[in-house]
């Protein structure tokens, strides 16, 4: 565990909302998206949309099978993955995956922000107050997993809320209520993660021995997404880093290098100007 003026920087954290200032928070909430049962019908993403009000896009061939928004951005906060593989050892296949922001336990954007525009929800999510969001853009550059993004008509950032509002009210998020196969679950995050060991113990038994869990481990670079996966291949074959380490991790030892950098200058220009006195 890594910490700099008292901020856990990397590491396992147990309660991320009661850190960042809440009283008696709930349960962490979280998504579990089960990649083995999505059917690319794309009702995550336009859910998303319909209750966000998030900006449509014109449609387009990519040319990446039939992915038509390609990747996260600022107005896509639900990614639906075609990932179309050849076969070589076994009949032709489709891997299919919503991909969204993962509110990460140690979340970089969330750190570097110098207005407070990200904040940390009672749910322990990470969303943007819109209104408070300069457009600086030091948080795109911070997330390990380029989820963040800066929309280009007013330069401010836009991700996932998780449905904040929606929360709030009881409901669950608009794309896991949308989904029609119950690949996105939602609720809370511990418990989330053992429905997950069991599923990927359960394929293994099928003789699925691709499946694996991607972001649920606490240990991790990020101490553990908010919104973790079941990959039926490696993280890289979907567009993810295989192994993403919070990018201020480091923070207090760079800080701490630089202080030493800066009073070896200080000693040396005053050595400097003591042998030039005595001259």
């Amino acid at each position: 565990m890594k910490t700099f003026l008292g901020n856990i920087l990397s590491g396992p954290e147990h309660d991320v909302a009661a850190d960042a200032g809440h009283v008696n928070p709930p349960a962490r909430k979280g998504f579990f998206t089960d990649t083995s049962v999505c059917i690319g019908c794309k009702a995550c993403e336009v859910a998303c949309k319909e209750w966000n009000h998030v900006p449509s896009k014109p449609l387009s061939f990519s040319g990446a099978s039939y992915d038509n928004t390609v990747q996260l951005d600022a107005d896509t906060w639900r990614h639906v993955a075609f990932i179309e593989q050849d076969g070589e050892s076994s009949a032709p296949q489709w891997l299919m995956a919503s991909d969204v922001c993962k509110h990460c336990t140690h979340a970089a954007c969330l750190d570097v922000c110098p207005t407070g525009a990200l904040i940390r929800t009672e749910f322990g999510t990470v969303v943007v107050q819109e209104d408070v969001c300069n457009g600086c853009g030091y948080c795109v550059s911070a997330c390990p997993y380029g989820v963040i993004d800066q929309r280009k008509d007013d330069g401010r950032v836009w991700k996932c809320t998780m449905c904040y509002d929606r929360l709030g009210g009881g409901l669950e998020p608009a794309c896991a209520t949308a989904c029609p196969t119950k690949s996105i679950q939602y609720g809370d995050l511990d418990e989330l993660r053992e429905r997950a060991t069991a599923r990927v113990e359960e394929l293994h038994e099928r003789g699925e021995a691709r499946a694996r869990l991607y972001g649920e481990d606490p240990t991790d670079g990020v101490g553990g997404d908010g919104a973790f996966f079941l990959l039926l291949d490696e993280p890289e074959v979907y567009g993810l880093p295989p192994d993403p380490v919070v990018t201020t991790r480091d923070l207090g030892a760079m800080w701490r290098q630089a202080g030493a950098a800066a009073l070896a200058l200080a000693a040396m220009g005053l050595a400097s100007f003591v042998g030039r006195a005595n001259r």
